[in-house]
């Protein structure tokens, strides 16, 4: 359509999508713990996903681990017999040690334990890449390609200095190849070159640019620099208004009221200025023009769908998509290749967000910001990308030093290794509640963040 209203049920499907995914990667991130401890012979008494505090959805004991669904959706734990975890189980730990806990097992075996689900989200990262690589390819759009240049949608960009039409050229002096790579290297990016009317330009991005980006999220939005398109009718449903005034499929919109139209952009700015009215559209139809008064709605729209998939831009010449897919014996060091390009982007972000100048903090977000990631429809190609990326965020989160999280479990046991002193089990329950704390306080400024601005 001329503009995107987000409806009740694109919420659901983008709410179930994370929630699937969100699910797989703990599920998959706790039997990593779970197969380690098994492995070198720990009891695992509890393995959920999501937290059971008082109750349980569902559970069932197999052997000797209860297997199990909680009710609260924040993650989901394994309980390992003789470990300080979140459980903080401090009766069980006053008995003596039994050769098959977790306090038994020497610090190696404890480390291997503790890393296992990070490195179980690493592998299925790069399983899920080599997978995607295999069935639907690694695509991309070269900058060099878009025909009309860019789209620019956010008014933050705007206010910098880029300019519908430009083309991309590069990223802090060095060239980008494709609009996907370009959009996360602007991120972090502190100068940008483009060309524009065939003359080249660099484009400075101000120390706040994040900061500013975050601000303007509730703006409305046409994009954020995607392909630019020409004003062309891909679709038009029979009981539209639109369809009704002569609006057809393959119309090309050249003309509203007295202003002429080359793209979709241009007309969806115009048609900001008729809202709730009536407007004289012109079209080119078979070469000739042809005019006829349409209505437009309250949200500036008239009822027509454009041309918006890749692969459609790509059969019309606009853009060229490439598709590179792998065999099944190549797909998997590519898909490693992938996971440590996610990974290497996630940590420059994290410093973007760590740095005080930037106002990179006020992007922190919770499930409101995971959930607006995913597409309004169940499209399976952008929900396994999305889920290979969430698992690579999951191992490095996991693995930061803070007691609660593996990587402070982590910290502990090399601790230990190095030094042949391990830290009693008062000081691990110290950490472990205060490690909790931070989490939470971590976990209630993110998603006020979302629906209250406190970063902002």
């Amino acid at each position: 359509m001329t503009s995107i209203a987000i409806s009740w049920g694109e919420v659901g499907i983008k709410a179930g999508q994370l929630i699937l995914s969100l699910s797989i990667l703990v599920v998959l991130h706790e039997f990593g713990h779970f197969i380690t401890a098994r492995w070198f012979k720990c009891r695992v008494e509890k393995f959920f996903l999501f937290f059971d505090p008082w109750f349980a959805l569902a559970k069932k004991k197999v052997g000797e681990t209860v297997y199990g669904i909680g009710w609260l959706p924040l993650g989901g734990y394994v309980k390992i017999a003789g470990m300080i975890d979140e459980s903080m189980d401090k009766e069980a730990m006053k008995q003596p040690p039994q050769p098959w806990e977790f306090r038994s097992k020497p610090a190696w075996q404890r480390l291997i334990v503790m890393l296992g689900g990070v490195i179980m989200n690493i592998l299925t990262a790069f399983v899920i890449y080599a997978v995607i690589l295999v069935i639907w390819g690694d695509k991309k759009v070269p900058s060099s390609s878009m025909k009309y240049g860019v789209h620019v949608g956010d008014s933050t960009l705007r206010k910098i200095g880029f300019r519908n039409g430009d083309r991309i050229i590069g990223v802090d002096g060095k060239e980008v190849y494709d609009l996907t790579r370009f959009k996360k290297k602007l991120i972090t990016a502190e100068k940008v070159q483009v060309e524009r009317n065939g003359q080249p330009l660099e484009l400075v991005l101000p120390a706040n640019f994040v900061e500013l980006l975050v601000e303007n999220k509730n703006q409305p939005r046409k994009g954020f620099i995607e392909p630019r398109i020409p004003a062309w009718v891909s679709e038009v449903s029979d009981t539209s208004p639109a369809y009704r005034a002569g609006l057809r499929e393959n119309d090309q919109i050249v003309g509203l009221d007295s202003v002429r139209l080359q793209f979709f952009d241009e007309l969806a700015d115009q048609l900001q200025f008729k809202k709730n009215s009536t407007a004289l559209l012109t079209v080119n139809r078979n070469g000739v023009d042809t005019s006829f008064t349409v209505l437009v709605n309250e949200q500036g729209q008239i009822g027509f769908y454009t041309y918006n998939k890749l692969s459609q831009l790509d059969s019309l010449g606009w853009i060229k998509l490439e598709v590179t897919k792998q065999s099944w014996l190549s797909a998997l060091p590519a898909g490693i290749k992938m996971t440590m390009t996610e990974l290497n982007d996630y940590i420059v972000q994290m410093k973007t967000i760590l740095t005080p100048g930037t106002g990179g903090y006020k992007a922190v977000g919770g499930f409101k910001s995971m959930g607006s990631i995913f597409a309004p429809v169940w499209d399976w190609e952008s929900f396994w990308k999305l889920t290979a990326m969430l698992s690579v965020i999951l191992a490095f989160m996991n693995i930061l030093p803070i007691p609660a999280l593996d990587g402070g479990h982590v910290l502990f046991t090399l601790y230990e290794m190095i030094t042949g002193r391990k830290p009693s089990d008062k000081f691990l329950e110290y950490a472990q509640m205060a490690g909790m704390i931070i989490l939470l306080g971590l976990m209630i400024y993110a998603n006020a963040n979302d629906w209250l601005g406190w970063g902002r």
